[in-house]
């Protein structure tokens, strides 16, 4: 993720005033790659189904293994599924009949480390 470094603004003595927000500011492509994962995100249902996926012992999980978690219909678990899949957080395999879904680590890493503060 490309960024330009900034500093905090100097007061009249040169010392800064306040530390910056963040180490450096987000490139357009970046901030755009982010704002439609974090939108992905911002339906609970969404957001429980990549913390389903991330914990998940075996790495991957069958669409059908995540219905009953959620209480929602398989048609709703898939239609979730495809716009984090759209949205970059989560690849899908085919096998046989079934498909089985993973979290992309280094997507789920670039939020983490959108929201971390600046040192």
């Amino acid at each position: 993720m490309a960024r330009t470094g900034r500093s905090a603004a100097p007061k009249a003595d040169g010392a800064a005033c306040c530390a910056p927000v963040c180490a450096e500011v987000l490139q357009t492509r970046d901030a755009e790659s982010l704002a439609t994962q974090f939108a992905a995100l911002a339906d609970p249902v969404r957001l429980r189904l990549l913390g389903l996926l991330a914990t998940d012992d075996a790495g991957a999980v069958c669409a059908c293994d995540l219905v009953e978690p959620l209480g929602r219909s398989q048609p709703t678990v898939s239609h979730h599924l495809k716009v984090l899949t759209e949205a970059g957080l989560v690849t899908s395999e085919r096998r046989g009949r079934n498909i089985w879904y993973a979290v992309v680590p280094a997507a789920v890493e670039a939020l983490r480390t959108a929201l971390a503060p600046a040192r």
